[in-house]
């Protein structure tokens, strides 16, 4: 939400001015919008159909242009003690240099009168390079729309065998709201994100595979899986540049990785989006360095998602080490967090911060969830509106549990008011679940059921609406 009463009068000029222009703008588009919608109506249905689809596009941004999303600035309304948990954690996680000498070995070995038994494994080293690419079936996610979830995840099904096919995915996990007014494709646009877990669930629920994910993986863990043979699905972020609007904006996006060389310093991975000039999809085999994967995946907490068959369970568990215990990943992932945000700076900074917010909602440490996310969101207004990963929310839903958990209701509905308003449509059943729940807690019996509502109208599959509505005793 925007707070203008601490503006200058020329900042609430240069505002004014920016308004008119784009209502000027705004009459303009709308009668071209008409006009070419006019034309398409006239038009043989296939052509229709990528006219149509061209207009969706103008239409969102052309909205994003006149009501620019990275303007609307989310302020908790509880940031309390945060400069003492600030300083807390970069005083723990900033090394401290000493004058002390270093213990030699004889001196430890003559202070310890128990050393381990415990051997020492020496692992065994990984090949240079690994491609996989043999056993992949390349699928874009083109001609839908918000499909990068389904695309990937029939990538790293079909490695295994399956015969299934995207739009299969899709039904499950993105189904649209019901509404005989729109086509399959119409619905599929509705939904904007499709999370971790909607995709381990329909590995688990509907075919013989097995998944699982995780947070605080890294390159080199995925190097190892790589090369036994398992490929591996990762979550990241990215800014992409907008003819429409000329401006670049940041998205999630899940890229499927099946190989490595370290000569070149690269991951190769299976890009289902990438696109070149002349719009032809070049994500097959892309090849993308070290660090432009590591800074990218920091963007989700680096979560790493595997799919497998069930025979090779005991083979992908040992090659998972201490991941395989859920608790550690989660504060491996937190220490992680911590020392980077002694580290980086800037969009950085913000991002380190707000994976220390979701590290402590899988620890269940909402408090300090809650102060993590507070200092991100500070961070987040310094960046400028060009860098502000404005729909992080779509995908990272940390900061409700942390907010709600803490008994922070008014923050939840903010927040979740000030999500809703910078898209397009509001679309995002996570969104107005959460609002549901913390209107329900305050009383707002009947907003919060109108909440629950949307988010199951908008995916008649999101069973955390179902239940609420199923407790209240409503019926849909």
């Amino acid at each position: 939400m925007n707070n203008d009463r601490n503006d200058s009068p020329r900042q609430r000029m240069e505002k004014q001015r920016k308004i008119r222009q784009r209502l000027i703008m705004a009459i303009a588009a709308l009668v071209m919008l008409v006009g070419i919608s006019l034309v398409a109506l006239s038009l043989m249905p296939s052509l229709r159909s990528r006219i149509n689809n061209r207009l969706y596009t103008l239409r969102t941004e052309f909205i994003y242009w006149l009501n620019p999303p990275a303007e609307e600035v989310f302020i908790p309304e509880e940031q309390h003690n945060l400069e003492t948990m600030v300083a807390a954690t970069m005083a723990a996680f900033t090394p401290t240099p000493t004058n002390e000498p270093n213990p030699s070995a004889t001196q430890v070995a003559a202070t310890d009168p128990t050393p381990s038994l415990v051997p020492t494994i020496t692992p065994t080293p990984l090949p240079v390079a690994v491609d996989l690419r043999d056993n992949v079936t390349y699928v874009d996610q083109h001609g839908r729309w918000n499909y990068c979830g389904p695309a990937n995840l029939t990538m790293a099904l079909k490695y295994w065998g399956w015969d299934g096919n995207r739009d299969q995915i899709a039904e499950v996990v993105k189904p649209g709201p019901i509404d005989p007014s729109l086509d399959y494709i119409a619905r599929t646009k509705v939904d904007k994100n499709v999370m971790p877990y909607e995709m381990v669930n329909f590995v688990n629920d509907y075919t013989q595979y097995r998944a699982f994910y995780r947070y605080g993986g890294n390159i080199d863990l995925i190097k190892n899986y790589l090369a036994n043979g398992y490929p591996v699905l990762i979550e990241k972020g990215y800014y992409e540049y907008s003819s429409i609007s000329n401006s670049v904006a940041w998205m999630g996006h899940y890229l499927f990785v099946t190989g490595y060389d370290d000569a070149k310093g690269i991951l190769i991975v299976q890009d289902a989006y990438l696109l070149d000039k002349e719009r032809n999809p070049i994500g097959k085999n892309y090849e993308v360095s070290y660090e432009d994967f590591t800074k990218e995946w920091r963007y989700f907490n680096y979560l790493f998602m595997m799919v497998y068959p069930p025979e090779a369970e005991a083979e992908v568990f040992s090659l998972l080490g201490p991941w395989i215990d859920q608790d550690w990943a989660n504060r491996h992932a937190l220490d992680v967090a911590n020392q980077e945000i002694t580290e980086l700076d800037g969009l950085d900074e913000y991002f380190a911060w707000y994976n220390k917010g979701t590290s402590h909602v899988q620890l269940y440490e909402y408090v300090d969830a809650a102060f993590a996310y507070d200092y991100a969101f500070l961070l987040y207004q310094g960046l400028t509106e060009e860098e502000r990963p404005w729909r992080n929310l779509w995908y990272q839903t940390g900061p409700y549990f942390a907010y709600y958990y803490s008994g922070r209701y008014n923050d939840v509905i903010n927040l979740a008011n000030t999500t809703l308003e910078a898209i397009s449509e509001p679309t995002l059943e996570e969104s107005f679940y959460w609002r549901g729940m913390a209107r329900l807690a305050l009383g707002e019996t009947g907003n919060a059921v109108d909440d629950f509502k949307e988010s199951v109208r908008l995916n008649p599959n999101f069973s955390p609406g179902w239940a609420m509505l199923d407790q209240l005793g409503v019926e849909s």
